[in-house]
């Protein structure tokens, strides 16, 4: 009997490529037509020795990648290996062979995305660009749509093998759903004592802070210290530091201009930026590559050396930071009020630019 298309699965996988592909149509353009150099010009992925590579692979293989959480390790992965025990002598079964598939394709995502980072490649990337610009090594994000699959075909071959193997399986069904439950953003940060959406956005104290400036919001810029940009953009005033898969690479060179020095002080953070740079934010040396300094904090900065001047001339005016910066005045910044609310999670310390 000749297999029918499913093509309404087929038609929906189309339409979703076309939705990314429009969301992303400047980034997609900019590999294709490369015009202005970008930010991803600048990335450098290839540092890792061979050994590094191999943990690496390992280390994806059995823990995952925070960027697509499988929550695979406790449940999955023993029933992984269990299952291919199990079917061992068996080489015709069409399900065993799709089994055997998946089990490879699994291993496979997790080699390439670590060894996209071995150091072997820098030649090839350096000859063609588009290896560097855009991220080869993402394709491991397929994982958790193989790991289940698997999880599910290895879970039926189990279960075909009697009663005692189908409370074996529903077992893992339901202590791979109690996982899942357990790693709910909602209920995993609030164990953590992460802050709420709320809590994070602080939209009651922008709104002072606002209040405060006074000033039409699209009459100067900001940056943030010690904070996500992000909690600044969302309460809707301009900055000029931000976290953007790419934009241009003057604009990278000029901001670097603002954070030179504090970079030089920090190989890490220098490295960081420089390699990567997705996070143009301003660094500061003793705060490390740490962004939420909240309320509770005793956190403070004494050795700040910002070049004020590049900032004014880029627009900027005010710097929202979470932790107090003991010397402002020899940065040029005035300390202008510090705002906190019972429902942010944060102390905002206002700074003005002379």
């Amino acid at each position: 009997m000749k297999k029918k298309g499913n093509w309404t699965f087929f038609g929906s996988i189309v339409m979703m490529t076309a939705i990314y592909l429009l969301i992303e149509y400047r980034l997609i353009f900019s590999l294709v037509f490369p015009e202005a150099p970008t930010s991803r010009n600048e990335f450098i992925s290839s540092t890792l020795g061979f050994w590094h590579s191999t943990r690496l692979a390992c280390k994806n293989y059995f823990l995952g990648h925070t960027h697509v959480m499988t929550i695979h390790t406790l449940v999955i992965v023993p029933l992984s290996f269990m299952v291919l025990w199990a079917i061992r002598g068996k080489v015709n079964g069409s399900l065993e062979k799709r089994y055997r598939s998946l089990f490879i394709l699994n291993i496979v995502l997790s080699v390439w995305y670590a060894f996209w980072f071995y150091q072997g490649w820098g030649p090839l990337k350096e000859k063609f660009p588009l290896l560097n610009t855009f991220n080869f090594a993402r394709f491991h994000f397929l994982r958790p749509l193989i790991i289940y699959l698997m999880f599910a075909v290895g879970g039926y071959i189990l279960w075909r093998k009697g009663a005692g193997w189908q409370k074996f399986v529903k077992i893992c069904l339901i202590s791979q759903v109690i996982i899942l439950l357990g790693f709910n953003e909602e209920i995993r940060y609030r164990v953590a004592g992460e802050p709420s959406f709320k809590q994070f956005y602080a939209t009651e104290e922008f709104a002072e802070i606002n209040q405060y400036i006074g000033e039409p919001k699209g009459s100067y810029r900001v940056a943030s210290i010690g904070l996500h940009p992000a909690i600044a953009q969302y309460n809707g005033f301009y900055t000029l530091d931000t976290y953007n898969n790419f934009y241009p690479l003057e604009y990278k060179h000029q901001f670097r201009k603002i954070i030179a020095t504090e970079l030089d002080k920090n190989s890490n953070l220098k490295k960081y930026f420089d390699t990567w740079g997705g996070r143009c934010y301003i660094f500061v040396a003793e705060l490390g590559k740490n962004y939420d300094f909240r309320k509770d904090s005793d956190k403070k900065i004494r050795h700040l050396q910002l070049n004020t001047k590049v900032f004014k001339n880029m627009g900027g005016k005010y710097i929202f930071s979470s932790v107090p910066i003991m010397n402002a005045k020899s940065n040029g910044l005035i300390f202008k009020k510090a705002f906190e609310q019972k429902d942010s999670a944060w102390r905002i310390y206002l700074y003005e630019v002379k």
